[in-house]
């Protein structure tokens, strides 16, 4: 891969700043809350039924998928009656790199899902793509289990789209705002819970 010059000027000028800004404001407007209101929903009843939450993605989204867990799971129960118990399958790195070495990285998460979802439970996938191979397989094991499946992506919904139950569409093709689209929608998720009922 050829080497990139280097900018002899700073690049993140404030004109850069603020152009990005309108385009990240351009695209949350763009954004369905009805789409993130069918979420809100099949979390709010998972957390009244006891059902498990589990949340996934890769790279970016994996940090993403840890932030949910954290925030449903201290700032969305603490002080609560009922609490949401929620895993992110991207935590376990030694499983993980297990499977990775054994199986395939396709697997890393389906596997997981085989051996904890029920019938029910809630599978939210993030993708910036919608075209991960460990994402989709894992989508296809939680919609063979009975479980509520959730997709979050970018593009055009890629091939997760059609595999979800429910889906929030990011519409955009610039990775870094489809993952800012996707952490205000996250963040909108739980802050409906921490906001209306009491932070945590």
């Amino acid at each position: 891969m050829p080497q990139m010059s280097l900018s002899k000027e700073n690049p993140v000028t404030a004109a850069y700043a603020g152009g990005y800004l309108e385009r990240l404001a351009k695209l949350l407007k763009s954004l369905d809350p009805k789409q993130i209101e069918a979420v809100g929903k099949l979390l709010h009843a998972a957390r009244a039924e006891g059902r498990q939450v589990f949340v996934l993605g890769n790279g970016g989204s994996a940090a993403l998928a840890s932030h949910v867990a954290v925030d449903l799971g201290k700032g969305c129960s603490r002080g609560r009656e009922k609490r949401f118990r929620v895993l992110s399958l991207t935590d376990n790195v030694p499983w993980m790199s297990a499977l990775s070495n054994d199986i395939s990285y396709d697997d890393v998460f389906s596997e997981q899902l085989s051996n904890y979802a029920e019938k029910g439970d809630v599978v939210i996938a993030i993708s910036g793509s919608g075209n991960s191979k460990n994402v989709l397989k894992a989508l296809e094991t939680a919609n063979k289990l009975g479980c509520e499946t959730v997709g979050i992506s970018g593009f055009q919904g890629g091939k997760l789209k059609p595999l979800v139950k429910h889906h929030v569409h990011v519409p955009s093709d610039h990775m870094g705002l489809i993952e800012d689209g996707q952490l205000i929608v996250c963040h909108v998720l739980v802050y409906g819970f921490m906001d209306v009922e009491g932070c945590g």
